[in-house]
């Protein structure tokens, strides 16, 4: 059972997250480390973290939706992937024992945060890629590579949206403003599907998900009051280096 202090420092980091999901993207790279800290398994604080966080995947879908009109058919054969992706990456962590997840949550974390690092770069690289492609572009290989990154969305969640993101550029020939919207679709349907199977785990630690759920809340609504106000990129800044930082203790540990 985690003391008042411990609850405090996971709420305060659920804040953070939404705060920095809101505004930046990789908000998990604050909310797992702060479970683990507290004496949650790793196994358990991913899972946790997982159910704890899905209500901020459906405010970013909500906050896109007509960005999602005309987009019907995409979403038809997108999102039942994001589902199976996420259930397979589900799968994949139950079987994972803790010592082997112990062993991969440092490289996890620095995959998450270089990805959080290069995704100005990314978007930048999509958008000319955008404005020098004409014609149609088959979308055919948008299904297993969209498929790939939501197995890893279900197995550990940072960095899902710029995989997610790229894989759609790659593949769609699409507006990255309309491609984001779907890309927040998916990643909400990946993570409600390994969130479900995690319930049945027998692992969530449910105060320390509750206390994340109202903290995660309350900092998306912050963080939609902040934009405009704090630099996205600054943000950025600060949590690569927290990933980082992390990162590089996990390894130490």
């Amino acid at each position: 059972m985690l003391t008042w202090l411990q609850f405090l420092l996971v709420l305060l980091a659920a804040v953070a997250g939404g705060i920095v999901n809101a505004l930046a993207g990789g908000g998990t790279l604050i909310t797992f480390p702060v479970l683990t800290a507290v004496g949650v398994p790793v196994v358990a604080a991913n899972m946790t973290n997982t159910v704890a966080l899905c209500p901020g995947y459906l405010g970013g879908t909500l906050a896109q939706r007509k960005d999602l009109e005309g987009q019907v058919g995409r979403l038809r054969t997108l999102l039942p992937a994001g589902v199976i992706g996420g259930l397979i990456g589900a799968w994949l962590l139950q079987v994972t024992s803790e010592h082997v997840f112990r062993f991969l949550v440092p490289y996890l974390i620095l995959v998450g945060t270089l990805l959080l690092a290069a995704q100005p770069r990314l978007k930048a690289w999509l958008d000319a890629r955008a404005e020098r492609r004409g014609g149609s572009v088959s979308e055919r290989w948008s299904l297993p590579t969209v498929g790939l990154a939501t197995v890893y969305g279900g197995y550990f969640g940072a960095g899902l949206g710029v995989i997610t993101l790229g894989m759609l550029g790659l593949t769609v020939d699409e507006s990255l403003t309309r491609l984001n919207a779907v890309k927040q679709a998916i990643s909400l349907a990946t993570n409600v599907a390994a969130a479900v199977f995690f319930v049945f785990s027998g692992k969530i630690v449910w105060p320390a998900a509750i206390v994340m759920f109202l903290g995660s809340l309350l900092g998306g609504s912050l963080g939609g009051r902040l934009a405009g106000r704090v630099k996205p990129g600054l943000l950025r800044q600060i949590v690569v280096s927290i990933g980082l930082v992390v990162a590089v203790a996990y390894f130490l540990t």
